[in-house]
């Protein structure tokens, strides 16, 4: 499968400085390209390169009603997201969604038609109790029970060890080609087609970086933070996944 390289603009952005970013993007054979902004900027993104994907960086667990300020999946599927990022490690720590909450969510987008981009990974303090995949093994087991094998398969995964997000500190490609092929036996384990779901790494991918993480086994791309915003390094993180 060709790698994905998806980027989330976070809480950042405007109107100007969208325009610039999006205007230098553009396809890279070999790769499939992803941006993920805010909702207000959804309809001007719209008028990105449609070579590039379009996605949102959340999405509510209902469908519709009284739920003030939620934005659910059926109308970003209407402003032409085909994915939206479910369960980051950012909502978990500072709005409290817990591992049931992001099974919902990913149920529900997938509901509309809208991959989920499902977020899984373990704190430092978790890292060095030699819990990583009892953490990230429960973080998927709400999901399956949420969604149930089939389902399951036709998500994404993105592995974001929390202590490499923001930090400037990424896992080696050595620790990630290890939690990345964890995860795949797991999903194999428990009745999901491990290899048709790919799996993304995010935590502090770089130009300098990316070419030994996209190189190592079971690494499918990456979910990009802080190079998503700068044009130059975002088309750089790319043609590295398309060389990999």
């Amino acid at each position: 499968m060709k790698k994905l390289v998806a980027g989330n603009w976070k809480m950042n952005g405007g109107l100007a400085s969208n325009r610039a970013l999006l205007d230098a993007l553009g396809p890279v054979s070999g790769v499939n390209v992803l941006v993920c902004v805010p909702y207000p900027y959804l309809a001007q993104a719209q008028q990105r390169d449609p070579a590039i994907a379009l996605g949102a960086q959340d999405v509510c667990e209902y469908a519709a009603g009284a739920y003030t300020g939620e934005v659910s999946a059926a109308m970003l599927r209407e402003f032409g997201c085909s994915y939206a990022i479910v369960g980051h490690s950012e909502r978990r720590a500072l709005f409290g969604e817990d591992d049931s909450m992001v099974g919902r969510k990913a149920s529900a987008a997938l509901a509309a038609g809208v991959t989920p981009i499902v977020c899984v990974g373990e704190t430092l303090a978790e890292r060095d109790a030699g819990r990583v995949m009892d953490v990230i093994g429960a973080q998927l087991a709400a999901v399956l029970d949420a969604l149930g094998p089939e389902a399951m398969g036709r998500i994404v995964l993105a592995y974001e060890p929390v202590w490499a997000i923001g930090t400037g500190r990424s896992a080696t490609a050595e620790q990630a080609g290890d939690a990345h092929g964890a995860i795949r036996a797991w999903l194999q384990r428990h009745g999901v087609d491990g290899r048709a779901v790919p799996i993304l790494y995010g935590g502090s991918v770089k130009p300098q970086n990316a070419a030994e993480l996209f190189a190592t086994a079971d690494v499918d791309g990456g979910l990009i933070g802080g190079a998503s915003l700068v044009a130059e390094d975002f088309v750089a993180i790319c043609r590295a996944a398309a060389n990999a």
